[in-house]
């Protein structure tokens, strides 16, 4: 393993994103329409940025073999339904072939199972999943209608740093109404691309031996240059319950964020610790039917409008006393 790089000379050897005109095109789009004009008023809808998934990070140039991190997305997609339920307009930054907004309850194994063919050869949704079906479409159909969901989708941590700082720097227009959910597993180590080989790894050369770098530590410029103004909120994954709350306080005053959501592996569906600065409040799943990412969404919600309350209390007081 050799030093983590600085966030430029990460970008300036990553290879670029081959689609990158079209997805600033349309980030701009997705921001114009949910700005002043669609808003209603009071400055236009929230705009959160949920990131969700893991990424790869490949061994080859022409790519093969890669390492992976575990993450589902699960809780990406859950808290992307809740942020638009809760009012905001939510840029769903996904891992190919993680789960998605609104399909959290269709089966996992194959969309076959939802389909029956009827008496006249025509297919339709199987009477036991016709009601979840139905409520699925029309949700996500509603977001997609009124323009308030827009998905971009990554695979390799070059493919997720860069689209996150398109996202970042699009989103710091809408200042204190930006939000940025950090729930993606980030790759901690990677292989610069002009060290990577450009083909297939071949199994004939023995044992494999590779030295891995550091992935730079985004969080900070995210805060501090792409959307400094904008509400962020990253998550603490541990193994060890006696380290996690420490970890998320290093996090927290490390990076500068508003919050960290900090979460142990084995009940990380059941319980996370929202962490603030002098404030711990633990947040629990009282049954098997409910979605703990309702209540996160609901807090969080609530620290935003708060925060951008405060934001522009203190900016109103500063300009008062400067007249």
């Amino acid at each position: 393993m050799v030093a983590a790089e600085d966030p430029e000379s990460f970008f300036a050897t990553a290879p670029p994103l081959r689609d990158a005109d079209a997805v600033a095109a349309r980030l701009q789009e997705f921001i114009a329409r949910n700005s002043d004009s669609a808003g209603g008023g009071g400055g236009g809808r929230p705009v959160v940025c949920v990131t969700s998934g893991g990424t790869t990070v490949p061994l080859e140039q022409r790519c093969v073999r890669y390492i992976d991190n575990f993450s589902s997305g699960h809780r990406g997609a859950a808290s992307t339904e809740y942020f638009l339920k809760a009012g905001y307009a939510v840029i769903f930054l996904h891992r190919r072939g993680s789960c998605q907004p609104y399909c959290r309850f269709l089966p996992d194994d194959s969309f076959l199972k939802v389909l029956d063919v009827n008496e006249e050869s025509k297919v339709q949704v199987a009477m036991s999943h016709e009601t979840v079906v139905k409520k699925s479409i029309g949700d996500y159909s509603k977001a997609m209608e009124c323009g308030s969901l827009l998905k971009v989708p990554f695979t390799t941590i070059f493919e997720y740093l860069q689209l996150l700082r398109m996202v970042a720097t699009s989103v710091s227009s809408v200042g204190l109404r930006g939000m940025f959910y950090l729930a993606a597993a980030v790759s901690d180590f990677y292989v610069p691309w002009d060290s990577m080989a450009k083909h297939k790894i071949q199994s004939a050369g023995g044992p494999l031996e590779m030295r891995l770098s550091q992935v730079p530590k985004m969080l900070s410029v995210l805060r501090n240059q792409w959307a400094p103004l904008a509400f962020c909120i990253s998550f603490k994954l541990e193994t060890d319950s006696d380290i996690l709350v420490q970890k998320a306080d290093m996090a927290l005053n490390k990076y500068k964020m508003n919050i960290v959501v900090a979460n142990l592996l084995a009940t990380y569906k059941d319980e996370v610790i929202i962490v603030t600065n002098g404030e711990k409040n633990t947040v629990r799943r009282c049954s098997n039917d409910e979605d703990l990412e309702e209540q996160i969404i609901r807090l969080l919600s609530q620290k935003h409008s708060k925060y951008i309350y405060g934001s522009q209390m203190g900016a109103t007081r500063v300009q008062t006393e400067l007249r």
